[in-house]
């Protein structure tokens, strides 16, 4: 008796295939990847910082996918694509801060809780529990987790990025990284340690570092 389930696709596969296609100049896989990650990418910048509001994260979602068409050649898939996203977002968004704040110098900014505790609770949060993203309540402590994030191995920061930042649950995770579930949850917690003892030495003695 035959079997006539449909196979399940591999998502790593199917990105490595767009990112192929998309190397070999083919319009229509351009816009599967753009439409399938620039929300990821918008929603990742915009909870970066509290100083960026919508505009300010179109801005930076531009420039990172412009650098994204200037640089998937030099893409090694040594990460999942979505990882080496998130690291060209997070830069250009720490240029882009760093430029506002030149201009700004002085003005005010509208802050907001990434718990969704004020007006803007509107933004979907699927991942409850404390962790990095609960610290970026301003610009200043958003580049301390960012150093802190920057000084561990490409493992841990990868699974606490693709958890905190790209806002996936474990079992997405699971799916990027193939691996098992629990074992998700086992190595986002021992990466969580390893994050606090950084921070706890780049952070401030008055600001506190909990996961």
């Amino acid at each position: 008796m035959s079997d006539h389930r449909a196979p399940v696709s591999d998502p790593g596969k199917v990105d490595a295939d767009l990112i192929e296609r998309c190397r070999q100049g083919d319009s229509d896989a351009w816009d599967a990847l753009f439409d399938k990650y620039y929300p990821v990418a918008a929603r990742f910048v915009f909870q970066l910082s509290a100083d960026f509001c919508h505009e300010d994260t179109e801005e930076i979602c531009q420039e990172t996918f412009f650098a994204v068409v200037r640089n998937l050649g030099s893409f090694q898939g040594k990460s999942s694509f979505q990882t080496w996203l998130l690291r060209i977002a997070a830069n250009k968004a720490m240029d882009f801060r760093g430029k506002s704040r030149a201009e700004k110098r002085g003005g005010s900014f509208v802050h907001f809780s990434l718990d969704g505790a004020d007006e803007r609770e509107q933004i979907d949060l699927p991942s409850r529990g404390p962790g990095p993203d609960a610290l970026l309540a301003n610009a200043e402590t958003c580049r301390l987790v960012r150093q802190s994030l920057d000084q561990l191995d490409d493992d841990c920061r990868e699974i606490i990025e693709l958890r905190y930042y790209g806002d996936l649950s474990y079992a997405d995770i699971a799916e990027e990284l193939q691996l098992n579930p629990k074992t998700v949850s086992s190595r986002l917690s021992k990466c969580l340690d390893r994050l606090s003892v950084i921070a706890k030495k780049i952070f401030p003695r008055e600001h506190s570092f909990a996961v």
